[in-house]
């Protein structure tokens, strides 16, 4: 199974149904990267992703995007294979 890591924040309801979206998906556990505890890992979460906003998610060694992303690829039928190959 692929290593998921996701960028988030406590509050951040984007990031509570990219966490859903991948649990249903049989993805745990997500490796979660709070930026709103720590300003360094922020910085390098912009610096990796050259994105500001969470969440910001990685499947593997791929940069998925955020949950926009990620629902999209699984409504394509993407997001299955991306971890199964990840």
């Amino acid at each position: 199974m692929p290593r998921v890591q996701m960028y988030c924040t406590a509050f951040c309801p984007y990031c509570v149904m990219a966490e859903k979206l991948l649990t249903h998906r049989g993805f745990t556990p997500i490796e979660k990267i709070r930026v709103d505890l720590d300003p360094a890992e922020r910085d390098a979460m912009i610096h990796r992703t050259g994105r500001r906003t969470v969440p910001q998610i990685y499947i593997g060694q791929t940069h998925v995007g955020g949950f926009d992303d990620l629902a999209t690829l699984d409504r394509q039928g993407l997001l299955d294979p991306l971890l199964d190959n990840a």
